[in-house]
């Protein structure tokens, strides 16, 4: 069986899913009826009873979460705001009352893939020639509702990877969506989804020229009682709030280790799940860095692609791209600009490879064909994995191509420096394909990765096998212009 290019050196490390990794989840189960009906029955149980079930609870799960009282306090006031107890609760009954509504869920007990790797802000301590790594991953649980997850780890100078252990706690936040929108550009976006109408009009014009979410909801509110029943005006609202809710921040204290830190779809816009991040170190003009990512965001009927950034890995920033040019899946941003403009690979048709730019990274409306599928082991489509990395030679590019009884294989492109539409070389063969160890999974014959980095002459590819783990190989920069024909 073909495998890929013979100077691919497959590592040992992997990557795999581990069910003890949990998050704690506010669990509602039913109406309001139905909860009313819980917080009854607890009502009535004896102070001792409560005292003795809360004790049970901390000794069953207290060693599994941080800050657990401050869970079950948050989610025991989340149900307060939905249903107001006629009785009033002391503090114990109050914490019983949370654990009851909270519930744990395996992150990646399902599997752990779709990799990207930068280089870590903080590279203190290392000997000459080692460098320290960030990886996030594709986590993917019950429902198979995916998430970003992170690992760290050490090249060393004889380009050796030691993983980093992961810690046994696991922390998500909840959304802050305190932020400030335009609205021109959320008028533009409402048009660009198909979302603006008369009535999504009024209700603009009803807010000031930057806005938050309350605000917005307000808004609503105050023009629903005024008379805004009809039908355009629910599906403008819907419309309305379903892209307000995009853009948040999520906020993990700054202690708070990488391993431990989950990116857990926390909006309704990305409740089935957050899919395929593609990370890039970023250096702007001003040698300034940052860490952005896109990603999909999937509710389980439309997908929306997602920017986030980041300067620390604990304080992520969340907004939907915009324009013509960004409806689909599998973007991803060059690491710096080129004459000015931000550009970014992308594939608009399912089908072909396209190079977007644009002055404004979150606008995205100019994008010209780099490349369709040519040989038989890309037929199906082809898209990037990953964004382009820099080097003398010209920007690499990481590819996958479907073929044949739907396998993918991870290919290369060789782009121009100065001019990333001209394709200087393509991969004519794969570089990467399913061996016999790699082919069965969750979603078999598939290698594939969403990014990867240079370490010194060193290619450092992390790659997922079949949708459910994940591995490493590498190359150095002269096979690969090799395997380019450069």
């Amino acid at each position: 069986m073909f495998t890929g290019f013979a100077k691919v050196r497959r590592r040992p490390e992997q990557f795999i899913s581990d069910d003890r990794r949990v998050i704690t989840r506010r669990f509602l189960p039913g109406d309001e009826q139905r909860l009313r009906s819980i917080i009854d029955r607890l009502a009535n149980l004896s102070e001792e009873r409560v005292e003795s079930r809360l004790a049970e609870v901390k000794r069953n799960f207290g060693d599994r979460h941080r800050h657990l009282e401050a869970i079950f306090g948050e989610n025991a006031r989340a149900v307060f705001r939905r249903v107001e107890p006629d009785v009033k609760l002391t503090p114990a009954r109050r914490m019983l009352l949370g654990a009851y509504f909270t519930m744990e869920y395996s992150i990646e007990s399902a599997a752990l893939f779709n990799p990207s790797i930068v280089l870590h802000m903080d590279q203190s301590g290392l000997p000459r020639g080692a460098c320290r790594f960030i990886m996030s991953l594709r986590a993917t649980g019950e429902g198979h509702i995916s998430s970003i997850v992170f690992r760290t780890g050490v090249i060393d100078p004889a380009g050796d990877i030691q993983i980093d252990p992961v810690s046994r706690f696991v922390g998500s936040a909840q959304p802050d969506r305190d932020l400030v929108r335009e609205k021109h550009a959320f008028f533009l976006k409402l048009i660009e989804m198909g979302g603006y109408n008369e009535a999504g009009g009024d209700i603009l014009d009803a807010l000031p020229k930057r806005f938050d979410y309350a605000s917005l909801e307000q808004a609503i509110d105050r023009l629903r009682r005024e008379g805004g029943t009809s039908p355009n005006f629910a599906e403008a609202a819907e419309h309305m709030l379903w892209l307000a809710r995009s853009n948040y921040q999520l906020t993990f204290p700054l202690d708070c280790p990488i391993s431990e830190v989950v990116i857990f779809p926390v909006t309704e816009n990305e409740s089935r799940g957050i899919e395929d991040a593609r990370f890039v170190r970023f250096t702007d003009d001003d040698g300034s860095v940052i860490y952005y990512g896109t990603y999909t965001a999937y509710n389980g009927y439309r997908i929306l692609p997602q920017l986030l950034h980041t300067t620390d890995f604990s304080c992520f920033h969340i907004t939907a791209l915009h324009g013509k040019c960004v409806q689909n899946k599998g973007m991803a941003l060059f690491p710096r600009k080129i004459d000015g403009q931000y550009y970014m690979i992308g594939r608009l048709d399912n089908e072909n490879l396209h190079l977007l730019k644009s002055t404004n990274i979150r606008f995205w409306n100019d994008a010209e064909i780099l490349r369709r599928p040519e040989h038989p082991w890309e037929f199906v489509q082809i898209g990037n994995c990953g964004s382009p990395i820099e080097t003398k030679h010209g920007w690499i590019l990481l590819t996958h191509g479907v073929g044949a009884m739907r396998r993918y294989c991870i290919g290369a492109m060789l782009l121009d420096l100065d001019d990333p539409s001209h394709v200087l070389a393509a991969s004519t063969e794969p570089l990467l394909c399913p061996n016999e160890k790699e082919r069965e999974g969750y979603v078999p014959n598939v290698v594939y990765s969403c990014g990867a980095m240079l370490h010194d002459d060193q290619l450092i590819m992390p790659y997922a096998m079949a949708d459910s783990a994940t591995s490493i190989a590498t190359i150095s920069v002269d096979d690969l212009l090799e395997h380019l024909g450069v």
